[in-house]
């Protein structure tokens, strides 16, 4: 693969993997009993997001290119198996699947791509069986497809951890928030509030 960083396949690759990381440090210091709970009515949770984005790459990379993944998790294959049947299988981790598998998965998954993405052109042709009439595809088009994908859960993510612990932003490095501190936020906050506040009539 090419070392240049303006290379289309390379800055795909990047892309994706800077999702990858944002939402590996979601799921940073949480205790097991938050990464599972459910925190929606959906009951989207943080451990079950990361499963179900790692399951969602190793097929895209996998099987749409008639590839054979590297998948060391037992229990993998199992839930792969049932997802037509149990179409929820993917979003959380049952009671025993360890959320070190889970994480592990994912980097499988991560690690999976980068070798596709490395054996193939962006023009490579695959097929997406589970998208029917619109299934035949290209590297470059499901390189795009997963980013968006995992940058559109990496947002639920985020949220979702700022509800449970305050911890929000891009990367633990650099949040790439506003340097507020405790009381310029509640400032913040009641400005806002206040304008939403005038629209209270329109409900």
């Amino acid at each position: 693969m090419s070392n240049d960083a303006n290379d289309p396949k390379q800055v795909l690759l990047r892309y994706l993997q800077t999702t990858h990381d944002a939402v590996r440090w979601k799921l940073q210091g949480l205790n097991e009993y938050d990464l599972r709970r459910p925190l929606t009515p959906t009951c989207t949770n943080l451990l079950g997001v990361v499963k179900h984005l790692a399951m969602v790459e190793l097929g895209y990379f996998g099987e749409v290119f008639c590839r054979v993944p590297e998948v060391s998790v037992a229990w993998f294959a199992d839930d792969e198996a049932q997802m037509a049947t149990v179409p929820t299988i993917d979003m959380y981790a049952s009671a025993t699947q360890t959320s070190a598998e889970v994480l592990q998965l994912f980097d499988e998954a991560r690690a999976n791509t980068e070798r596709t993405v490395a054996e193939l052109d962006l023009n490579a042709p695959g097929r997406v069986p589970w998208w029917g009439e619109r299934g035949q595809v290209t590297l470059q088009r499901i390189l795009v497809h997963m980013i968006e994908e995992t940058a559109r859960h990496a947002g639920q993510l985020d949220i979702l951890r700022e509800q449970l612990d305050g911890r929000a932003g891009l990367r633990a490095d650099n949040d790439n928030l506003a340097d507020f501190d405790t009381d310029g936020w509640a400032e913040y906050r009641a400005r806002v509030q206040a304008i939403a506040d005038g629209f209270r009539a329109y409900q």
